[in-house]
């Protein structure tokens, strides 16, 4: 670990909301060149620690100093005029804007008293070419991957010239070959003398990115370990305070009976060509691929959300090849998207109106709602499912991990033959993570097949009977459980 004087130092740092006290007391020091992960669950405070750092939060109590001076930014501009820059796990990009302009947004280069856009382009593109996105920068945001709008997000913080930098889960929509890229970047910020602070729940990145450690568990620093090289297992003993005997449940082993079948099927945009395979009855079945393989536009397409040009879709043997969303909700075909906050749920909506909207013929059946009838249903699976909340709350008030339970209960409540899950773990703590992971292993059991889209490998390989991987829009292989693993998936991934 580096001597040098920390450029960053918090002393008793606490945040309260009312009588809420949601960080308590910590003390932490970042050093020039230095990866610091902080850990911890949903809700431990990582965020709003990293938000008091940011200037979007002012904390309650506490000292803090930047390059030895007071530091109390008023607001994230004025962090960012010190040299602190965060990247946020949820996308603030600005849809209607070209790439350029999101990344310079607020900051915009200026020639004559106008925005010099040569300047602003060439700056931007070579922002994004370090990160390996080979893409336009006068594209408009609308439209594109949740992964490339992350790596967008991370080309605009490259651009800051930070001395300090909070990157909040900033690999979790990026796939293992964009991840390295990363990577990669931030070794030579390190080697530039910039210290960051790396918040994510792909604990395996942990040995890989970390000079140190720091977990946090209901709002304190519970544990700090001057090495990144911590056995997954004991972080996460430290961020649960509790032993951990395994991450995942045991595999069901699903029938002979198919279920879904899908034969030859196309993009009309090319995304994918020629997929066909089939899914068991109680079988849980995955999906691997780099970033832009076309997983997600290709369950999207089986679940009626794009467009099919060729092909189709049979369930259990009968041709069910959707045109719309409703086509396949009404077959018993549901999908639980990648983006949870903008496609999962209303954050401004109920906890009980978010599992009533896909459930309305079963509690309005003759067209009127009554509000003591829907409280009943949103109960029974606000119980079922685990979701620390009250129906009356507010979906956005909810943990990442609560609100991805909302959208799983809001489409188990249809008691689906089939459920597709993109990415159904991303930007979740562990503790949450291994609830999904049992409530997955449940539908398998009661002959539910399941589709699990991932990025994580050990995810992917942990949960399925077996694998397909795609590679740039091909079906590379499908891989039976003993014969998958980290390099049998790469292999294909990449061919």
């Amino acid at each position: 670990m580096t001597t040098r004087s920390p450029i960053l130092s918090l002393r008793g740092i606490e945040k309260s909301y009312g009588p809420i006290k949601v960080v308590h007391g910590v003390d932490i020091d970042i050093h020039p060149g230095e990866v610091v992960a902080l850990l911890g669950e949903n809700g431990a405070g990582k965020s709003t620690l990293s938000n008091v750092i940011s200037g979007a939060v002012q904390p309650s109590s506490g000292e803090m100093t930047w390059l030895g001076a007071a530091y109390a930014p008023a607001n994230p501009r004025a962090a960012m005029d010190e040299g602190v820059g965060m990247i946020h796990q949820e996308l603030k990009l600005l849809p209607k804007l070209s790439i350029a302009e999101n990344i310079f947004v607020g900051r915009y280069p200026m020639k004559s008293g106008r925005i010099d856009r040569r300047a602003m382009e060439d700056r931007a593109r070579s922002g994004l070419k370090r990160l390996g996105l080979d893409i336009s920068p006068d594209r408009l945001v609308e439209g594109l991957s949740t992964g490339k709008q992350q790596l967008i997000e991370i080309a605009k913080a490259l651009t800051l010239n930070a001395r300090l930098l909070i990157l909040d889960e900033p690999t979790a929509a990026l796939g293992g070959e964009e991840t390295q890229l990363l990577f990669q970047q931030i070794e030579r910020l390190k080697s530039e003398g910039v210290g960051i602070i790396y918040i994510s729940h792909r604990l395996e990145e942990i040995r890989q990115i970390a000079d140190r450690i720091v977990v946090m568990r209901d709002g304190a620093k519970v544990r700090e370990f001057d090495t990144g090289d911590v056995p997954v297992r004991t972080i996460v003993e430290a961020m649960v305070g509790r032993s951990l005997e395994r991450m995942f449940p045991t595999i069901p082993s699903p029938s002979d009976e198919v279920t879904l079948e899908v034969r030859n099927l196309a993009s009309p945009t090319n995304a994918f060509r020629n997929i066909s395979f089939s899914v068991r009855k109680g079988e849980v079945f995955g999906i691997a691929g780099l970033m832009g393989a076309g997983r997600t536009e290709l369950v999207r397409a089986i679940t009626g959300a794009d467009p099919i040009s060729s092909g189709e879709v049979f369930l259990r043997g009968e041709a069910v090849t959707p045109r719309s969303p409703m086509d396949s909700i009404r077959n018993g075909i549901v999908l639980v998207p990648e983006d949870r906050k903008l496609q999962g749920v209303i954050l401004d909506h109920s906890i009980a109106e978010n599992i009533a909207y896909a459930n309305l013929a079963d509690i309005a059946p003759k067209g009127w709602i009554s509000s003591g009838r829907l409280h009943q249903f949103a109960d029974e699976y606000i119980r079922k499912f685990g979701v620390k909340g009250r129906g009356r709350q507010n979906a956005g008030e909810l943990s990442g991990g609560n609100q991805q339970k909302v959208v799983l209960a809001k489409w188990l409540a249809r008691k689906p033959q089939v459920v597709v899950l993109d990415e159904p773990t991303r930007g979740i703590d562990v503790g949450a993570r291994s609830s999904i992971y049992d409530l997955i292993m449940d539908l398998a059991r009661q002959g539910v097949s399941v589709i699990v889209v991932s990025s994580d490998l050990e995810e992917v390989l942990g949960v399925s009977s077996r694998i397909m991987v795609m590679s740039q829009g091909k079906q590379a292989g499908i891989l039976k459980r003993e014969d998958a693993n980290d390099v049998s998936i790469m292999e294909l991934a990449t061919s």
